[in-house]
């Protein structure tokens, strides 16, 4: 089997404006939580979310910046630094592919278009709100930017497409339809529309005057997730194709498990059949043993029925290996990037097996006691030296799962 490493890493965050930063954030404990002082936020029940550390406008080129959406400006930002990251090649454009996902696309742009039509008539239409709105727009961005040739592609599976997109990218390259893609997820939707849905919904912490405090994973006080947006992208390419070009390798992307729940479209399964169907088969087709797992980066969203069901499909799969495992929940600092979530929790894992630290997950002050796991809580915990393999969970409205097995190098 072809085996796929990753070469390169950009990211912007509500943590950090690049991967680095959004890194050392992470180990730091760092919450990327803050009120949100717009007038559109002034009477909604839920005024906090977790807003990217850096403004794209203040990034990009005025013009360029103007023809996207604010997903498109963030995953052109991440695919910028990850292809800077891998040494910028000179590559055959003919086997350079995409794969950019986005659980919602461009929100912001069709909101406002909707405004501008309502207040000032068709005629004030923007020709760009089309392209600028369109869910595949942030990767044939990234794609025109690249000049990429073997495939420009956009997976949609709320909360779970960036992970997703890592393993269709995958694909790409195991079945020599590409050498190298670049893969990731990108989502912006702090926006009136938005949070009032999902408090609509109760899926939203409502701990409007504690921001820090809102997302907590597995605490027995969790009360749901915290909004965030940005984008993470990663280079994959073939081991073989690294080593020609002497290219860095800092993680080996192993394999993918899919499922999906059928059981609701907005509720998570509650015993978590699914999400252990998918972390069965990732285990399986990473050719590797439920020993092999040392570290799992949780989906953790910190709403009350998630987090449990991920923590008994994961009991349920690796039994009483799991006391071996450590986890951490990322979402505790950048909040829910929705389809970019993924993307930047795999980011993680692939740091977390290079450098051999575990982020902590803050806020977990008391645990649940239906939460049965190692969590890893009070600062960063170093994992010993040797092949490590981690687990990379995500799961989405619709009842998608998908993990990932990703290998240090």
């Amino acid at each position: 089997m072809t085996s796929i490493v990753v070469t390169g890493l950009g990211a912007i965050t509500p943590i950090g404006g690049d991967a680095a930063a959004t890194w050392a954030a992470m180990l730091a404990g760092t919450s990327g939580a803050a009120v949100l002082n717009e007038t559109w936020a002034a009477d909604l029940p839920v005024r906090i979310a977790a807003p990217a550390a850096v403004d794209p406008s203040d990034v990009l080129d005025r013009v360029e910046a103007r023809r996207m959406d604010r997903c498109g400006q963030f995953a052109l930002i991440a695919a910028r630094e990850a292809w800077a990251h891998t040494g910028s090649p000179d590559v055959d454009k003919t086997r350079l592919g995409v794969v950019v996902a986005s659980g919602i696309g461009g929100l912001i742009t069709t909101l406002s278009a909707y405004d501008t039509l309502r207040d000032k008539g068709p005629r004030r239409v923007s020709p760009l709100a089309i392209p600028m709105l369109m869910p595949n727009s942030a990767a044939g961005y990234v794609g025109i930017e690249l000049g990429a040739r073997a495939g420009v592609h956009t997976p949609v599976s709320a909360c779970a497409s960036g992970t997703e997109a890592i393993a269709y990218g995958t694909d790409m390259i195991r079945t020599g339809r590409a050498d190298i893609v670049l893969a990731g997820g990108t989502e912006a939707a702090i926006h009136a529309l938005p949070l009032a849905a999902f408090a609509a919904m109760k899926a939203l912490s409502s701990r409007n005057d504690d921001p820090s405090a809102a997302s907590r994973p597995w605490d027995v006080d969790r009360d749901g997730f915290l909004l965030g947006e940005g984008a993470a992208i990663l280079v994959l390419e073939s081991a073989e194709h690294a080593a020609g070009r002497g290219a860095t390798a800092y993680a080996e992307i192993l394999g993918a498990g899919m499922s999906s729940d059928a059981h609701h479209i907005a509720q998570p399964d509650p015993v978590g059949t699914g999400a252990a169907t998918a972390m069965r088969l990732a285990v399986e087709n990473a050719g590797l043993g439920l020993g092999d797992i040392a570290h799992v980066n949780a989906h953790a969203t910190s709403t009350p029925l998630g987090d449990i069901g991920e923590a008994q499909a994961i009991r349920t799969v690796f039994g009483s290996t799991a006391d071996d495992m450590c986890l951490t929940g990322s979402k505790s600092m950048i909040g829910h990037l929705l389809g970019a979530a993924g993307a930047v929790e795999a980011l993680a894992v692939v740091l977390t097996l290079h450098e051999r630290l575990v982020p902590p997950t803050i806020n977990v002050d008391n645990l649940d006691p239906a939460i049965d796991l190692d969590i890893v809580t009070d600062g960063p915990r170093k994992l010993p030296g040797g092949d490590l393999a981690a687990l990379n969970n995500s799961f989405g409205f619709g009842g998608h799962n998908i993990a990932l097995v990703i290998r240090s190098t």
